[in-house]
């Protein structure tokens, strides 16, 4: 079974995030879809989502195509959510450069090396 991980706050699932999903499902068999934290929202974007973590949290586990929906890691570059599921593709959207950069410096730290994919959804992204 080939793992396939994507990161984001998923603040109300549009078109955007449907294609993202849609798209990094066709790297693998098995999709994990990791929700970002309050708090990490606010470091990394300087506001709050819209919608609080547990309505983002369902709201994901209900999308077409993603088999599991995990909780993000609390603290930047930890990558402890890789470590722990091993994806053997992470796939980055179109807008998550801080989290791409930040992969990429940690792929030593992390006992193996997955595939990283770049998303290209962003012809319908609507608000990421």
């Amino acid at each position: 079974m080939r793992k396939v991980m994507v990161f984001g706050t998923f603040d109300g699932l549009h078109e955007g995030h449907r294609a993202m999903l849609k798209e990094a499902k066709q790297y693998g068999d098995y999709l994990i879809a990791v929700v970002a934290q309050d708090h990490m929202v606010m470091h990394l974007k300087g506001y709050l989502p819209q919608r609080n973590f547990s309505d983002r949290f369902e709201h994901l586990e209900k999308a077409d195509g993603v088999d599991k929906v995990v909780i993000g890691d609390a603290e930047i570059g930890t990558w402890n959510i890789v470590k722990r599921y091993k994806p053997d593709v992470i796939g980055i959207g179109h807008d998550q450069h801080m989290l791409h950069d930040d992969l990429k410096k940690s792929l030593k730290n992390l006992g193996y090396k997955p595939e990283i994919v770049m998303l290209h959804y962003e012809e319908i992204d609507k608000r990421a």
